[in-house]
């Protein structure tokens, strides 16, 4: 059986690179081989932020199937799939031949797709029956949402006028008058403006009147209804904007991606398994990390200010600068608001000089990196592991982001909870990927948000980052 010979060849490939910093690679192995066998659907939740070389229990029994195989992967997984996993597995007589491109024969063992690349393959019908193995769970819905993005830019709309000839006048009146509607409106941090239906409504009726259409104009009359929304990114300094059209749940607008098929999926998810996956599993198993026994240190005193009120920039500056002092390791800084993100940056420069940076990618030993979430989740791994960080602004998605404000909406319609059914758990999903790393560090942790003690909602906060301890006063090097 196939799980059998994953098993045996894993464990003498573990045996020989000597020992393991991940205590599931058998477990995972037999999960994935089994789900390949049966060609089932099946739920694999990971620790947040364990370690990488779980791949390997991943891999090899893709190595040893024979039916054709998808494995889709992020460009950041993808270049460690083909720099360190696949020669770690030719290293022991493990070859796993990968076929790359818009197309693969149907002899192809493993098809590397990238999200893009999957929705072109869906599109076309390429996919047929291969199994889908999706090693990243948590990034499917983002990537996939990403890879449909209809995207209008300035040229388009000359490219549309030149081909419609006729129509130019209207098209360039219609544009005229979406620009002031969109440059009128204030965009927030985001630099993003949302864009209502009615406000699409009349370029909607003319170009279903008017054929053929040049690209992208023909997909973004095809994505109409409520399960899309739109927004403008603007340029205000230019009086620029990019129209964007996007979906709210990507497996909503791509029916059939995972029924009737075989589906792994592998990620740092909650329990029960999260809604919108566009399947059922028929296996869901959590592989979680072995207990912590050094609890981790964080620094979250009473009484702090609301990331609303008016004092909380001073607040933040003075905590800040006393977390700082004294620190002789790295020190992060996270905040998404980013006026307040590049204000607290220089004035933290002018107090402690040059080892002071925004998002820089090679900082000093002791250097205080300030960046946003989503920059310091994708070049954690390429960062030193830092000796604190300093949460000024829990990791919640802000409403002044059209897309997230239209995926409220809609649950909203609903009668449903929307912060705790999308808000919260993307929140904690994130801080817990955030600080998997410090905890391997022996860091700790400081949150100055005062929501965290004032809201109710706090307390599944602190549930979420057991085992901590409180530290009361800070110390150097403390």
């Amino acid at each position: 059986m196939l799980e059998a010979k994953a098993h045996q060849q894993l464990k003498a490939l573990l045996r020989q690179e000597g020992e393991t910093r991940w205590p599931h690679h058998l477990t995972l192995s037999r999960l994935v081989a089994r789900s390949l066998r049966r060609s089932d659907q099946t739920l694999v939740r990971l620790a947040p932020g364990s370690d990488p070389s779980w791949l390997l229990g991943l891999l090899v029994p893709l190595a040893l199937h024979n039916n054709p195989v998808v494995l889709v992967v992020s460009p950041g997984l993808r270049q460690r799939l083909l720099t360190v996993e696949l020669p770690r597995l030719q290293a022991v007589g493990l070859n796993l031949p990968c076929w790359e491109g818009s197309t693969a024969p149907d002899s192809a063992p493993l098809w590397l797709l990238q999200h893009d690349a999957l929705v072109a393959a869906w599109r076309s019908g390429q996919l047929e029956d291969r199994q889908l193995v999706v090693p990243e769970g948590e990034l499917l819905q983002p990537l996939l949402r990403q890879a449909l993005d209809v995207v209008i830019e300035t040229g388009h709309w000359e490219q549309l006028r030149r081909s419609l000839p006729a129509a130019a006048a209207s098209l360039l009146q219609l544009h005229e008058r979406l620009s002031r509607r969109v440059l009128a409106r204030p965009c927030g941090p985001h630099q993003r403006v949302p864009i209502t239906p009615e406000d699409e409504a009349p370029l909607r009726q003319l170009l279903g009147i008017l054929a053929p259409l040049p690209d992208p104009w023909p997909q973004w009359l095809e994505t109409a209804g409520e399960s899309w929304t739109s927004w403008a990114s603007v340029n205000p300094t230019l009086l620029q904007w990019t129209l964007h059209r996007q979906p709210l749940d990507p497996c909503t607008v791509m029916p059939g991606l995972f029924s009737g098929r075989g589906l792994v999926v592998v990620g740092p998810w909650p329990q029960p398994a999260p809604s919108g996956l566009g399947f059922e599993p028929q296996v869901e198993v959590s592989l979680a990390d072995p207990p912590l026994l050094d609890p981790l240190p964080l620094f979250a005193p009473q009484g702090q200010a609301l990331p609303n009120a008016p004092h909380y920039p001073s607040h933040l500056l003075d905590q800040c600068r006393r977390l700082v002092l004294g620190q002789a390791g790295l020190t992060v800084v996270l905040l998404d608001d980013e006026g307040l993100r590049l204000g607290l940056t220089s004035a933290l420069a002018a107090e402690f000089g040059s080892r002071v940076g925004h998002e820089l990618t090679a900082p000093e030993a002791n250097g205080v990196i300030c960046c946003s979430w989503s920059w310091w989740l994708e070049h954690q791994q390429r960062l030193p592991l830092p000796c604190q960080l300093v949460a000024a602004t829990l990791p919640i998605s802000s409403l002044e982001d059209p897309l997230t404000a239209a995926r409220v909406a809609a649950l909203r319609l609903q009668g449903r909870d929307w912060f705790r059914e999308l808000l919260l758990p993307d929140a904690l999903g994130r801080l817990q990927r955030s600080i998997a790393g410090l905890r391997r560090n022996g860091g700790r942790l400081a949150v100055l948000d005062g929501r965290l003690k004032r809201r109710g909602w706090g307390r599944q906060v602190l549930d979420a980052l057991e085992p901590w301890v409180a530290l009361n006063r800070l110390l150097p090097n403390s």
